[in-house]
């Protein structure tokens, strides 16, 4: 009996469904009778086509690879996570099912039954300025254009606490959200913006936003201990007096940019929610006013799915401990603010961060984050313009204003790929956030080595396949433009670390890009590397395109023979090229007549490094030094060219 059809990314899309539907020929609806008896046409989609089954996508999946029946094309196809998920190319219904309804437990599909239909989710900004005056004319920008919340750093790095008010100047504080991230002073940041709601004349349960308490997050990013039990304290005297202001932010930011994997960001917050939990109820909160006094907030790449599937498995997660806990349902949805993911920013071609941040969002609203902040294009670089601001926001703005994806409750909800990452992300998740519990929990796995090993691994993974461009990286990594201009901006200032590191996926290639610059800038000259290519140019233009983008990855410029006739005029370019690295780029066909030759011919020219654009398996007799090929280790490639540039 047929299966069911076959979804890829929640969309039946293959072609043996296009091909059925073709040969079925026929119409897309049929005369029905309306209620009234009246016959009238109703569309039905593809109710008059026979129903597609596996098979059918198997069989097309293989003709366009050319694989032999009986191949397994799902495996050839399907990717791995850094949490070990498989990700397939196809999902049917057997694969997941859609769990509960928006607003309802286990909370998947969102925290609210209407999710964030009436006004969109909650534009927040954040700002890590120092100069207060500077901070309340953007935020004051900020709040005219769109924003309706805004995150602001205190202390290390950012505002100093008694400075607030200053920052905070004409800024209602029973209207506009403030998100505070004060880390290990807290107490003075939280004592400072409660006088301010004070001044204003603001009744205590009308203030909003979030005092940003967070004492496991300073241990995570200083590796120093704050204070849980005054944490603990001060959360649960605001909590009897302001009762709409949060008080405290459960950050899963600290595991993200040390380069961790969606599941150890899951497991690490959950963690620190539950610590928190025990906290607050031993602090004299009940469980149910504990549960409204946090927030979660997590990062959100441009990998879209696997952002909409952490935000739903981490509302599944939470509901499971609350339950635990005694939470009365009502209690038990997790509120989440998500924030583009700062690892994934790029410092060179920052132009391309504008798209990472909008899939980014995009997947933070699908999600069904109840706030979400877009960080500026230019923040990898330093503080963020204007103009970067005005991206941000208006970011947010086009998603929700213009594409209306606010408008429909949890889309994703019935997508067999993403209810199926949901569920392979929380089980993930889980036995993460179980193994920090048998540690101890989340304050004694930081104090070990258990939570920083784990997290070096994966980021060593994923550097790994950073460098072997398996993970490319637009504009950096996957063409790059060698002449571009840098974008220039004021330095932020330096937070104090000392806890876990801070990564960008994309600092291997910029320190090679930095070091050709710096080189550029000194003598005139970057690395530089020639290009002999063999044959004419229809034989060598695949290869070459590919070698001199790998090479511009890394700041090495690239000089080409062009379409040659002769090993003798390829070496003539060569030794008018004034460089002493090649790189030999054509078709396996002349490699097999030519490329050993030329490797010598090259050498005896005075040819002091040979690479070959090609397989080292089946080039290896040709005497190359190195090859560059799909799926090379680019970044010890570039590293050694850079290290023998003028070297005598």
């Amino acid at each position: 009996m047929p299966g069911p059809p076959p979804i890829i990314g929640g969309r039946t899309v293959s072609s043996g469904v296009r091909k059925s539907m073709t040969e079925a020929g026929g119409t897309c609806g049929a005369p029905v009778s309306d209620p009234a008896g009246e016959v009238s046409e109703r569309l039905v989609l593809a109710g008059e086509f026979p129903t597609p089954h596996r098979e059918q996508w198997l069989r097309s999946v293989e003709a366009v690879l050319g694989a032999e029946s009986g191949t397994d094309v799902e495996e050839r196809l399907s990717t791995r996570t850094y949490d070990g998920i498989t990700v397939k190319p196809l999902y049917v219904a057997g694969d997941a099912a859609v769990a509960g309804f928006p607003g309802l437990a286990p909370f998947v599909r969102g925290g609210r039954p209407e999710g964030s239909v009436s006004h969109g989710w909650e534009v927040r900004q954040h700002h890590g300025h120092s100069d207060p005056a500077a901070v309340n004319d953007e935020i004051l920008a900020d709040l005219e254009n769109g924003v309706a919340s805004v995150w602001l750093t205190v202390g290390d790095g950012g505002l100093a606490a008694a400075e607030l008010g200053t920052a905070l100047n004409r800024v209602r504080l029973d209207l506009a959200g403030v998100v505070l991230d004060a880390g290990a002073g807290f107490r003075a940041a939280a004592e400072s913006y409660l006088e301010l709601v004070r001044a204003q004349g603001i009744e205590p349960d009308a203030a909003v936003g979030n005092l940003g308490i967070d004492p496991l997050g300073v241990l995570a990013r200083t590796g120093r201990a704050a204070d849980m039990d005054d944490a603990m304290a001060l959360a649960a005297r605001c909590a009897r007096t302001h009762r709409a202001l949060r008080t405290i932010t459960v950050d899963a930011l600290p595991y993200h940019d040390a380069g961790g994997s969606d599941a150890e960001e899951l497991g690490c917050s959950i963690a620190a929610g539950t610590a928190y939990l025990r906290a607050l109820t031993a602090a004299g909160i009940d469980v149910d006013m504990a549960c409204r006094l946090l927030e979660f907030r997590y990062a959100v790449t441009a990998d879209q799915f696997l952002g909409i599937a952490k935000l739903r498995a981490a509302r599944r997660l939470w509901d499971r401990v609350t339950e635990a806990a005694g939470a009365a349902p009502a209690h038990r949805a997790q509120r989440q603010h998500a924030v583009t993911s700062a690892a994934m920013l790029t410092r060179r071609d920052p132009w391309v961060n504008m798209l990472r941040g909008t899939v980014a969002c995009f997947a933070a609203g699908v999600g069904g984050a109840d706030a979400v902040t877009v960080r500026s294009f230019d923040a990898a670089i330093g503080r963020p313009d204007a103009f970067g601001r005005r991206i941000a926001r208006n970011t947010q703005a086009l998603l929700v204003e213009e594409s209306h994806v606010a408008k429909v409750i949890d889309p994703a909800g019935g997508s067999w790929c993403v209810e199926s990452l949901t569920t392979e992300l929380a089980k993930a998740g889980w036995a993460w956030f179980q193994q920090i519990e048998r540690a101890g929990g989340l304050a004694e796995a930081l104090n070990g080595d258990l939570v920083a090993e784990r997290l070096a691994d994966t980021w060593r993974r994923r550097s790994a396949a950073i460098a072997h461009r398996r993970d490319a990286i637009t504009g950096v990594s996957e063409f790059p433009d060698i002449d571009e201009r840098p974008v220039e901006r004021q330095p932020l200032p330096v937070r104090r670390g000392g806890g876990l590191p801070v990564v960008r996926y994309a600092e291997a290639y910029e320190r090679l890009r930095d070091d050709s610059d710096a080189m550029h800038t000194a003598t005139g000259q970057r690395p530089t590397l020639f290009l002999a290519t063999l044959g004419p140019t229809s034989v060598h233009t695949g290869r070459s395109t590919f070698a001199a983008n790998l090479f511009n990855a890394g700041g090495v410029r690239t000089l080409s023979a062009g379409a040659s006739s002769s090993t003798d005029e390829v070496v003539a370019g060569f030794t008018s090229s004034g460089t002493d690295m090649v790189c030999v780029c054509s078709s396996d066909d002349v490699y097999a007549e030519r490329a050993a030759d030329t490797v010598a011919a090259l050498r005896a020219a005075g040819a002091r490094r040979v690479l070959l654009a090609g397989s080292p398996r089946r080039w290896a007799a040709s005497g190359a030094d190195d090859f560059v090929f799909a799926g090379c280790d680019a970044v010890r490639v570039l590293t050694d060219i850079h290290r023998g540039w003028g070297a005598t």
